[in-house]
C-alpha cells in the first residue's frame, strides 16, 4: 500500500498543536491548517501553511489529516460530526489528542464505514517536546497505515506502534498514571526536604543522580523550584485524564488505589483555582495542605 503525503490537513492548533505543525511545516510536507479561532493560524500562515476558514475544504485537500483537540466531546464532534461526511475512501485520519479508549474506538468505526483509515497517536512531552520535535508518539490502529506515515511522525517526535485501534490511548493513560503520581512524589520529596532543613534544590541535584532521577524530578522539579507555573501541560489536562485512568480502570474492573488519590488531589487542585496553571501546581496545593 503507498500513499502520497506529501500534504498534510493539521485540526487544532492550541498549545500542543502549534508547534507540531511547525515541525510539520519544516520537515517541508504542505500544510492546510483549520482552528475554531483563526488567529491561531497567523503564524503558520506566515511559514507557509494554507489556512481554510470552513473545514469541509481542508478535508477535501489533504489525503492525510492530522487532529490535536482539547478532549474527548471535542474529538467526537470534529472528526465524526464535521469531517467524517467530507471524507473519501482510501483517506488517513491521524487523531494524536488524549481521550478515552471508547473514543478512539468510536471515532475508528464512523470512518471505517467511509473507508478511511484511522490511528489513535496521543503524544507525550508537553510544550517542550513538541516545539523540540521530539515527542513520544503512541499510535494504535493498522500497522500498514502506521508504517505508511511515518515520515509525518518523525517530524515530530518518535512513534512506537502499540497494537488496534484504542491502545494508543491505553498507553497515553499508563504514561499519564506514571506522570500524575510522579509529579505528586515530586512535590511531597522537595516539600520534605525543605521542611526539615534541607536545601531542595541540592537535593534534587543529588537525586537525579539516583533510582528518583528522571524527566519529572529534571523538569517539573525544576518548575517547582523556580516557581514556574506557567503551563507546559494544564492542570485540569492532567485532571482529565486521571479521570480517564480511572473510568478505563472500571471498565475493566480494576483497583488502582494511587492512580485515585491522585486524581482527588488534581481535582482540588483544579477547584482551588489553579486549573490553568502547569500540572506541577499539584505542588502548590499539596504544600498548602495543614494537618
Amino acid at each position: 500500500m503507498t500513499h502520497s503525503i506529501k500534504t498534510v490537513g493539521f485540526i487544532g492548533t492550541g498549545l500542543m498543536g502549534l508547534p507540531m505543525a511547525k515541525n510539520i511545516l519544516a520537515k517541508k510536507f504542505k500544510l492546510n491548517v483549520w482552528n475554531r479561532t483563526s488567529g491561531k493560524t497567523l503564524e503558520l500562515k506566515k511559514k507557509g501553511a494554507k489556512v481554510f476558514s470552513d473545514i469541509k475544504d481542508l478535508v477535501q485537500n489533504s489525503k492525510v489529516i492530522v487532529s490535536m483537540l482539547a478532549n474527548d466531546d471535542v474529538c467526537k464532534t470534529v472528526l465524526i460530526k464535521k469531517i467524517q461526511p467530507y471524507l473519501k475512501k482510501g483517506q488517513i485520519v491521524i487523531d494524536m489528542s488524549s481521550t478515552t479508549q471508547t473514543t478512539a474506538l468510536q471515532i475508528g468505526n464512523a470512518l471505517k464505514k467511509k473507508k478511511v483509515f484511522f490511528l489513535d497517536a496521543p503524544v507525550s512531552g508537553g510544550t517542550i517536546g513538541a516545539e523540540k520535535g521530539n515527542l513520544a508518539i503512541m499510535v494504535g490502529g493498522d500497522k500498514k497505515i502506521f508504517n505508511v506515515v511515518m515520515p509525518l511522525f518523525k517530524s515530530m517526535g518518535t512513534a512506537i506502534y502499540v497494537g488496534k485501534t484504542g491502545c494508543g490511548q491505553v498507553a497515553k493513560l499508563a504514561n499519564q498514571t506514571i506522570v500524575g503520581i510522579s509529579i505528586g512524589a515530586v512535590s511531597e520529596a522537595l516539600i520534605l526536604a525543605e521542611a526539615a532543613g534541607a536545601d531542595p534544590k541540592a537535593v534534587r541535584e543529588i537525586m537525579l543522580q539516583g533510582f528518583a532521577g528522571g524527566p519529572i524530578l529534571k523538569n517539573h522539579g525544576l518548575r517547582i523550584l523556580t516557581k514556574n507555573f506557567k503551563p507546559g501541560g494544564k492542570a485540569s489536562t492532567q485532571l482529565k485524564d486521571m479521570n480517564n485512568i480511572i473510568s478505563t480502570a472500571k471498565k475493566y474492573k480494576l483497583n488502582l488505589p494511587i492512580a485515585k488519590k491522585v486524581q482527588e488531589l488534581y481535582a482540588k487542585t483544579v477547584k482551588s483555582g489553579r486549573a490553568n496553571l502547569d500540572h506541577s501546581a499539584l505542588y502548590l496545593f499539596i504544600k498548602a495542605l495543614r494537618r
